[in-house]
């Protein structure tokens, strides 16, 4: 049997705040930053998504069913592009007419909603997969968290919404000896099938790609086919993100040439096949079950969730924002309702990781404050307008709007 390659992109893009004043507070509520949405996107559509669409687009008609390739994008990246480049979703939607392309489901806003809230984190789902349905025809059936975040407990829950099949990262503190090149179980629900990214040569194309420091460099697709044919197992699963690709990896880099002629390498080998999330847990059968009693992620060096939740300033603001989700559930307002979902997006606490030494450089390369005080500071006075707008709702909410006073009639001389 061939060894699968299972490559995964993520696409995201936050909808950043705007420098949000103390003063601003009760008197201006759009907390958003639309021209710095609107440039970043611009930039990114034609350096990466554009071009790479075009590029995964030509390789399907070169190569046809052998080649197939797999994505996640989330609600508020889908937003952006209606928005701001709808030219992005055409070059989306003509890859999903291929059928070599796999949309898979995750949190609409990109949150952290299942570590704190699962009626939320349900909404979420639902809401996301209704957006891939109407913009691409599909409908997911493989389930990629935020940051690939995963417990046994959330993979519980995603069973339960219906999904079969999900990804995560194969951290080495919970893989131990075993590999990430197999397919797994969850312990809790064995019918659910885990896909482990190999982080190692993931990152050797998103992160090492362009280090001319790096003993490796540099990477061509033959060099990398020689890694794959290294790897034990049945499957290496190729997961990043997307703006890898022009953005993270400049054009200049070579990046989009490794990407040109790595699927010829790999096919020409012999003894690979491209797959997609789906068809791997079809083809290839669990080895085994691993058990992950706290949540992973794919973030930095501990592979946890400390990127978001590792301090103080990131805790008390997650704390405070959820601690809204009962009052919020008895209002019927879509405009707080939207305004809860965005103020979820995880990238406002990661911009407020204090780790400054394990993975410092990472977070200040995704990062617009000059400091993670300054973003909680940012963040914390539209979240405080916000809950001030949540309460003068509910306080209003159920009373008989006040009669109109009638005007007195003229009388008639």
């Amino acid at each position: 049997m061939k060894k699968s390659v299972c490559l995964y992109f993520q696409v995201h893009q936050p909808t950043r705040l705007r420098l949000y004043r103390f003063f601003d507070i009760g008197k201006d509520s759009h907390y958003y930053d639309d021209y710095t949405d609107r440039t970043i996107l611009h930039r990114i559509a034609q350096r990466c998504y554009l071009p790479m669409n075009q590029l995964l687009l030509d390789l399907i008609k070169q190569y046809g069913k052998d080649f197939k390739v797999s994505f996640s994008i989330t609600g508020s990246a889908l937003e952006q592009f209606d928005r701001y480049e709808p030219e992005v979703v055409r070059s989306f939607k003509e890859l999903a007419d291929t059928g070599q392309v796999e949309f898979l489901a995750e949190t609409y806003y990109h949150s952290l909603a299942s570590l704190a809230n699962e009626c939320e984190f349900r909404h979420q789902v639902e809401k996301h997969v209704k957006a891939i349905e109407d913009h691409f025809g599909v409908t997911p059936k493989v389930f990629r968290n935020t940051e690939l975040i995963y417990s046994d407990t959330i993979g519980r829950q995603v069973y339960d919404l219906g999904f079969k099949t999900m990804l995560t990262e194969g951290a080495r503190h919970i893989l131990g000896w075993k590999s990430p090149h197999f397919v797994y179980t969850n312990p809790l629900e064995p019918g659910l099938r885990l896909l482990l990214r190999d982080y190692r040569m993931s990152d050797d194309i998103a992160f090492r790609f362009s280090d001319r420091g790096w003993e490796d460099w540099p990477v061509t697709a033959e060099k990398f086919l020689s890694w794959l044919k290294s790897a034990d197992g049945d499957i290496v699963n190729l997961f990043m993100d997307y703006e890898t690709f022009g953005e993270h990896q400049k054009e200049s880099s070579g990046i989009f040439d490794f990407m040109r002629y790595l699927p010829g390498a790999v096919l020409a080998d012999g003894g690979f096949e491209f797959t997609t999330p789906t068809l791997a847990t079809r083809r290839h059968k669990p080895v085994a079950e691993i058990e992950v009693p706290d949540p992973i992620s794919w973030a930095d060096e501990e592979r946890d969730v400390t990127a978001w939740l590792g301090n103080e300033l990131q805790q008390d603001a997650f704390n405070k924002l959820y601690e809204q989700s009962e009052k919020l559930a008895l209002l019927n307002n879509a405009v707080l309702w939207e305004d809860f979902g965005h103020l979820q997006e995880s990238d406002h606490l990661y911009y407020m990781s204090t780790k400054f030494f394990s993975d410092g450089e990472v977070h200040s390369y995704f990062n617009p404050y000059n400091t993670p005080y300054e973003a909680f500071i940012n963040y914390m006075n539209a979240l405080s307008d916000f809950i001030i707008r949540i309460d003068d709702a509910v306080a209003t909410f159920g009373q008989e709007p006040a009669p109109k006073e009638k005007k007195p009639s003229k009388k008639k001389k």
